[in-house]
């Protein structure tokens, strides 16, 4: 429930040839909307004359926002035949891209959805999936005097501190895993003069 399955790093530039066309794929992990359209833009700029850039993404702990997007072929015989590797694999967080450059033979519906599919299948096979702890992230405000036990507690937790303000009021900006979370605000809320908000 704390945790999913996505891969380590980004896969570039698998080839797969059909009828003259040339299918080209990549996948990124991604997080947010931000990354992902980093992403697309960054493939789209590499390959200014592909015929299309067809892609799949699936984003969230259980994959609830995803997309899959035929970019000017036929409907459901690009985007879909992506996603469904995806799922395939039970990955989420992680974008797939297949760029095409039309090789002057028409391949038809279902060579366009074996293609894509295949395409996207090669790509994932290079990736390596790992496994994520879902983490939430928390900002903690606190007298300075309590720096120590603030520490003290988020690193039992194995805490990852993304911003610190020493200022006579202190505040921590941390990113603790999700399981580990109603233990920590417990243990927060037990101190004095503290407050937190997630």
């Amino acid at each position: 429930m704390f945790e999913y399955k996505t891969i380590e790093t980004p896969i570039e530039n698998t080839l797969l040839k059909e009828k003259g066309s040339k299918f080209i794929g990549f996948a990124f992990p991604v997080t947010g909307e931000a990354e992902l359209k980093r992403a697309l833009e960054k493939i789209r700029t590499e390959h200014p004359k592909a015929t299309h850039h067809c892609y799949a993404f699936r984003m969230g702990t259980n994959g609830e926002n995803y997309r899959a997007n035929d970019d000017g072929e036929p409907s459901g015989s690009a985007g879909l035949p992506i996603f469904n590797q995806l799922l395939a694999n039970d990955i989420t967080n992680v974008l797939v891209i297949v760029v095409r450059y039309y090789g002057g033979t028409k391949l038809g519906v279902s060579g366009l959805v074996k293609a894509y599919k295949e395409s996207a299948k090669i790509t994932l096979e290079e990736a390596r999936i790992i496994i994520k702890e879902l983490e939430t992230e928390i900002e903690i405000r606190f007298n300075f005097n309590q720096q120590n036990t603030i520490f003290t507690l988020l690193s039992k937790f194995d805490g990852k501190i993304i911003s610190f303000d020493s200022q006579e009021r202190a505040v921590i900006s941390a990113r603790i895993k999700s399981k580990d979370k109603d233990q920590i605000l417990e243990a927060l809320t037990n101190l004095q003069f503290v407050e937190y908000k997630v």
